[in-house]
């Protein structure tokens, strides 16, 4: 089964880690998918990635695009298939994963808000629902001012 990491945002909103976790997503020569619940929201991650790095580019796409299928990063709502083949699925904003996902990437991330307790109850409940599938899981917090590996299913 695949491995799951949980990225528990505590001192800096996701629009401040996403580019750097992209980055190194990108670095292990990964195609990714950016799983996302509302389209205006996905079309508000699209622009920030734009501008996100003054010295440098990410090439990446919005769902829906005639060149999906080379998009080394595609931004999807949850129920868009990925036509880029990823090899990473970053779910943010509460967007499903389920177990047979996890499975077919190198790696998953849930990326959570530990300051909205209905995100903290949800990447809790996909926690626990993944592990039970047999997902091996990973809880990364950034409690201390860098992030920790806090937890580790099995």
């Amino acid at each position: 089964m695949g491995e799951v990491f949980f990225y528990h945002l505590t001192r800096r909103p996701l629009e401040s880690m996403l580019p750097a976790l992209l980055d190194r997503a990108r670095g292990a020569d990964w195609r990714i998918e950016l799983r996302g619940t509302d389209g205006g929201r996905m079309r508000w991650l699209d622009d920030l990635l734009w501008t996100a790095r003054k010295d440098s580019f990410l090439p990446h796409g919005l769902a829906g695009g005639a060149d999906d299928a080379q998009q080394p990063v595609l931004l999807t709502v949850a129920g868009q298939a990925a036509a880029n083949a990823p090899h990473c699925l970053i779910c943010v904003d509460g967007a499903p994963l389920a177990a047979e996902e996890a499975g077919a990437v190198a790696r998953a991330c849930v990326i959570f808000d530990g300051g909205d307790g209905a995100a903290v109850s949800h990447a809790r409940a996909q926690w626990k629902d993944l592990v039970g599938a047999g997902c091996a899981a990973q809880y990364w917090s950034e409690d201390s001012g860098t992030w920790e590996m806090k937890a580790e299913s099995g």
